[in-house]
């Protein structure tokens, strides 16, 4: 069964750091496109992220430039999302995704096949 779980969320000062996790089971990372989206309530999901497979090549929405940093760990089938400089517009659930290959804009959805479930985090004094 082809999954992907997420980890790491919680509960954030403005300025402060998290990391986000992305573990994949049946399948691995490192030979897949994967992203990372969020969504915060009553707003649409925004894509925040995408890395090519193994890692080649990144994108970022420009609301995290300089300040997120996607990663990969292929002996953990693990990506990871450093967040830095954290505010409170980052707030809402945070989802990975599996795709082929990135799409031309971060935030397109059609190429992702597999999601996880999510994880919140909520950046607030």
């Amino acid at each position: 069964q082809l999954r992907l779980v997420e980890s790491g969320g919680g509960l954030v000062q403005p300025g402060g750091s998290l990391r986000l996790s992305c573990e994949g089971s049946g399948f691995s990372l490192d030979l897949h496109a994967i992203g990372w989206f969020r969504q915060a309530p009553g707003k649409e999901r925004e894509g925040v992220s995408c890395m090519h497979s193994s890692g080649s090549w990144t994108d970022y929405a420009d609301s995290v430039k300089g300040r997120f940093t996607i990663s990969l760990d292929s002996a953990k089938n693990r990506v990871y999302l450093q967040m830095n400089s954290l505010k409170p517009e980052d707030t809402g659930v945070y989802h990975c995704a599996a795709a082929w290959g990135c799409p031309h804009n971060v935030s397109e959805t059609a190429e992702y096949q597999y999601w996880g479930q999510g994880t919140q985090v909520t950046v607030s004094s």
